[in-house]
């Protein structure tokens, strides 16, 4: 399969891998171009997505270019199989990262272990391997030691299988030169590559092989952290491999089978949450917005590039919703104990940053890496991200919601839980009415947007709620319901454009729409029937030379080049604000049950633009191809929440 886009794969031809503490992109011609190791924010060992020449990948592909590939997962699971098919023959490598279940006798292996099967399923079929790893970013030198291997002696399988699987193996120690400058030492582990005999060093900086497998045959290929020079061998590797893919399947098999959803969308449903689930940081809970960095939002050196291997506390405030909805509550819970640990940790001030460390830090400097080109040339590559410490006030109202929800739907409130959350109403209500960066994290100036105020609202609604149905003690409870009485009608004032007829982005922008309103009934600070919200998403639904954000059914956030973002450049449809899109048709359609058939409508058409696997970027393109990072958790939760209440509304509707 040969690669174009001038030797990088569209963002879509990816799948995904991964073990709750790091993730790996598998591309549709079997190489790994990304993954960082060992943790979801640690260093890059393979980076190829983001410089196609100094990157680093691990790629098993047939030598033959003449060959169709297929991926997919495996049922019920997050392991990955890519298919090649050829008049020749037909081979399969699957992928996959361990996951134990409880008591199995490979659960001590809980560092990232990749692990990559290749088998000819019919006649035979030529594979070309390659590890070239570049450590830390690419900016780090490494070594590569090859112990107990002849040189340049290329693995023969034999005819059965079994004698392939028992070929001698070999092992590569891949591992920082400590003394290059550049390095962070210390934060990436020695890995080590354990291969059938014939892997060959190329110019010390990885291995390559060629070998043919006939029909029936397989290898086993494994790559591990170690300690520095171990030279144990493993008794049988094979062996090794097929236990933790059984576990493997076994454990995402169980955990799916908790999924309450049977709606209409089930598949795409399941896949999104297997997928959040596979980014999910276990340690502390924390959820990662994605698990790239640097993809862009729009082809071109526009700048929209950003690291978002961090938790933000709107994402994952909503995956905790999502989750409920869904009856994973386990998740919920160990979400619900990460927010405990950064509540009592808060800012000087008695406010929260807007993201975290998966670990709850609170630095993570952005840094441009000038030395890698950016996917398709889209300089700047960053790290880090310098928004962690944006005033956005947004994030109160999406946490107390999900907090109000999960005293709802899955455990009570604690009294210490309660004080914490009463304490950040209390901050609300002092900070509500000054200005910010939005949802949407410009770098312009601030500015009192009207997503951000209906958020400061709900934060204080649940507040309210939570006293009324708990009687938790409030001295404050005058002063709540007064103040976001206040929030309500200052939005119905300042917000509103009576000559334009919707809701505008900002108070200042009185002219400027933003597909962030219309999660206005969503959050139930308006009836979706109300005439001012109805208006106002009808003027989003157009297209935008006639003024809308609309697109072919897809949605715009805002108009980039019209609005101050601080940035230059167009972007893509945001796939978020498509699905609320759908979820506030669905609402509004008790004035009109047509526009319950429209909902419907865009949810299948976005689950058209999704990959191959099921798979969302953040937005999509006027081609319909995939923009920005990868996959990423708010457009699956977006998936989830319009399913299950678009799917509730049809099922009302045939009763």
């Amino acid at each position: 399969m040969r690669r174009n886009l001038n030797g990088y794969l569209p963002i879509d031809q990816y799948g995904m891998i991964g073990n709750l503490h790091t993730a790996a992109l598998v591309g549709m011609d079997g190489s790994i171009d990304f993954m960082c190791w060992p943790e979801f924010d640690s260093p890059s060992v393979f980076c190829r997505l983001l410089d196609k020449t100094k990157g680093g990948y691990f790629s098993i592909t047939p030598a033959s270019t003449s060959v169709t590939s297929k991926q997919q997962y495996l049922p019920f699971s997050n392991v990955l199989s890519t298919k090649f098919l050829s008049e020749d023959g037909v081979g399969a490598v699957t992928d996959f990262m361990h996951r134990p279940r409880p008591h199995s006798r490979t659960h001590r292996h809980m560092m990232p272990w990749v692990m990559r099967t290749v088998e000819v399923i019919r006649g035979t079929m030529d594979f070309d391997l390659e590890c070239f790893p570049a450590f830390d970013y690419a900016r780090a030198k490494h070594k590569l030691d090859i112990v107990d291997a002849p040189p340049h002696e290329t693995p023969q399988p034999q005819p059965h299988a079994a004698d392939a699987e028992n070929s001698i193996f070999q092992s590569v120690f891949l591992h920082w030169d400590l003394a290059d400058e550049s390095a962070d030492g210390g934060t990436c582990p020695y890995i080590r590559l354990d291969a059938a005999n014939g892997l060959v060093p190329e110019m010390g900086q990885g291995v390559t092989s060629r070998f043919t497998l006939c029909e029936g045959q397989r290898l086993v290929f494994i790559l591990r952290t170690t300690p520095e020079n171990a030279t144990e061998h493993m008794d049988d590797p094979a062996e090794v491999v097929e236990d933790m893919l059984e576990d493997t399947l076994l454990y995402w098999l169980t955990w799916i089978r908790s999924c309450s959803y049977k709606g209409r969308w089930l598949e795409n449903v399941e896949r999104s949450a297997l997928i959040l689930k596979l980014m999910t940081y276990e340690p502390t809970g924390a959820v990662v917005a994605a698990v790239t960095f640097s993809l862009p939002e729009a082809i071109g050196e526009h700048g929209r590039n950003w690291d978002y291997r961090f938790t933000w506390v709107r994402d994952s405030a909503f995956t905790m919703y999502a989750f409920m909805r869904l009856g994973l509550n386990t998740e919920a819970k160990s979400y619900m104990s990460f927010v405990g640990r950064i509540c009592s940790e808060k800012n000087a001030d008695g406010g929260l940053q807007i993201m975290y460390t998966l670990r709850g830090g609170r630095d993570m400097p952005e840094l441009i890496l000038p030395h890698l080109e950016g996917y398709r040339s889209c300089a700047p590559v960053r790290i880090g991200n310098g928004a962690a410490n944006h005033l956005q006030l947004d994030i109160y109202g999406e946490l107390l919601d999900a907090v109000y929800l999960y005293n709802k739907f899955s455990r009570p409130l604690s009294y210490d839980e309660w004080i914490n959350i009463r304490s950040l109403v209390d901050y609300v209500c002092a900070n509500y009415n000054q200005p910010d960066m939005g949802i949407w994290e410009v770098r312009g100036r601030r500015q009192n947007f009207t997503y951000s105020k209906i958020q400061c609202w709900v934060a204080i609604d649940r507040g309210i709620r939570l006293v009324e149905k708990r009687e938790f003690p409030c001295r404050n409870i005058d002063h709540w319901r007064r103040t976001r009485d206040d929030i309500y009608e200052e939005i119905m004032e300042k917000a509103w454009n009576p000559r334009l007829g919707f809701f505008a982005q900002s108070y200042e922008t009185q002219d400027t729409l933003d597909a962030a309103v219309l999660a206005m009934p969503l959050l139930f600070f308006i009836n979706a029937t109300d005439p001012r919200f109805l208006k106002t998403m009808r003027h989003i639904m157009l297209p935008p030379h006639k003024g809308g954000l609309t697109a072919n059914n897809l949605v715009f956030r805002y108009n980039a080049v019209e609005t101050d973002d601080g940035l230059s450049g167009e972007e893509g449809t945001f796939s978020l604000c498509t699905f609320w899109l759908a979820e506030a048709l669905s609402r509004a359609s008790k004035a009109d049950i047509t526009l319950l058939y429209k909902a419907q409508v865009i949810i299948d058409e976005m689950i058209m633009y999704g990959n191959h696997v099921g798979l969302f970027s953040e937005e999509i393109d006027k081609a319909g191809k995939h923009l920005g990072n990868f996959p990423q958790a708010f457009t699956h939760i977006a998936l989830i929440s319009a399913a299950f209440n678009v799917d509730r509304a049809l099922k009302q509707m045939d009763k």
